[in-house]
């Protein structure tokens, strides 16, 4: 899903475009790897490019496998739960869009009262190809 690339860096706009042509969610030494060609040579730059799509929710980092995805929900906004499906067999990540989820989470508080700014959900199962 080719999304808007104005304001970003010459970096974070070669990162962006493999990361949005990747069909699985990619490690951050994968994709230096891949755009070297394109000038990025240094891991620092990859990695600098990364945070800032993170920051400006064009892309989510997915913790459990360390690497990274294209957000895929085109009204994605950092203060809302984001939620992937991940199947345990085939790997595919999917991002959940789910309104009432959000809503739900975003009313949590711990013991403390804090109320959390930002959610990162992982879901593990399997996909519907995979059950059978």
């Amino acid at each position: 899903m080719a999304q808007k690339q104005e304001n970003l860096s010459k970096n974070q706009k070669i990162v962006l475009d493999y990361i949005e042509k990747a069909n699985q969610p990619l490690k951050a030494y994968s994709i230096l790897f891949n755009v070297q060609k394109k000038g990025l040579k240094a891991p620092p730059q990859v990695y600098r490019a990364l945070d800032k799509l993170i920051e400006m929710g064009k892309i989510h980092k997915i913790e459990s496998r360390n690497s990274y995805i294209a957000c895929q929900n085109s009204s994605c906004q950092l203060e809302k739960a984001t939620a992937f499906s991940i199947c345990e067999s085939c790997d595919k990540v999917t991002e959940i869009s789910n309104h009432s989820l959000s809503k739900y989470l975003s009313n949590i508080k711990d013991k403390n009262g804090m109320k959390f700014n930002r959610y990162n959900l992982e879901f593990f199962g399997l996909c519907k190809k995979c059950k059978v």
